[in-house]
C-alpha cells in the first residue's frame, strides 16, 4: 500500500470530513459520503463513479490477498448510481451500476456485481460469483431471482443530501478537477 493516502475528490461531491479513507481513492462527481463511512484501498485504488450514495457505517473495502502486494493496476471501479446502504460491507471484485446494497448486507471478495442487482438487507454473499444483471438476493436463505423493474435513479436523494449535509457536517473540499491537468489542490 502506498504510505501515504492519495484522495481525489471530483467537484460536485459531497465527502464528509467524519469519514475513515485509506489508500488511492478517487471520488467522481455527484458522489455523497456520509459521516461514519470506511472506504479502505489496500490492494490498490479505488475509483467509485458518478452520483453513488455512501451511507453511515458502511465498509467498501479492496483487500490485499495473502501473500500479495499494492498494485496502482489492480483497480476496484464502482460504476455510476449505486448505493450503500447503512452498516453494510461490500468486498466485491468489480461492481457495476445503479446497484443497492441494503443495510447490514455483505458481499465478499471473489463476488462480482453486475448492474441493477440489490443485495437485500442482512444478506452475506460469502462465495464467489458473477451477479447475473438485474438479480435481487433476498430472505434469510439468500435465495436470488431477476427482478421485474429496473433500478430507479436516486436523483432526487442525491440533489436532497447535497443541500442538507453540509448544514450538519464539515465537508472535505473538492481537489481535483479533470478539466484541469495537474490541479491538485
Amino acid at each position: 500500500m502506498p504510505t501515504e493516502n492519495s484522495i481525489k475528490i471530483m467537484p460536485k461531491a459531497v465527502v464528509c470530513e467524519e469519514t475513515n479513507l485509506r489508500g488511492d481513492i478517487i471520488f467522481s462527481s455527484g458522489c455523497v459520503v456520509h459521516p461514519s463511512a470506511t472506504i479502505v484501498a489496500e490492494a490498490g485504488p479505488i475509483i467509485i463513479g458518478e452520483n453513488c450514495i455512501i451511507e453511515e457505517y458502511a465498509t467498501i473495502a479492496h483487500r490485499l490477498i495473502e501473500g500479495a502486494n499494492w498494485d496502482s493496476s489492480n483497480i476496484l471501479s464502482i460504476g455510476t448510481h449505486n448505493v450503500f446502504e447503512v452498516g453494510c460491507t461490500v468486498e466485491a471484485t468489480k461492481i457495476g451500476d445503479k446497484n443497492v446494497f441494503e443495510s447490514k448486507s455483505y458481499v465478499g471478495p471473489g463476488v462480482t456485481v453486475t448492474s441493477g442487482c440489490v443485495v437485500g438487507a442482512g444478506i452475506q454473499m460469502r462465495t464467489a460469483q458473477v451477479m447475473p444483471e438485474n438479480t435481487i438476493v433476498y430472505g434469510k436463505d439468500a435465495l436470488q431471482r431477476e427482478a421485474i423493474d429496473k433500478q430507479g435513479s436516486q436523483t432526487l436523494q442525491i440533489d436532497f443530501l447535497r443541500k442538507v449535509l453540509p448544514n450538519y457536517h464539515h465537508l472535505r473540499k473538492p481537489n481535483y478537477d479533470p478539466k484541469k491537468p495537474r490541479s491538485v489542490v
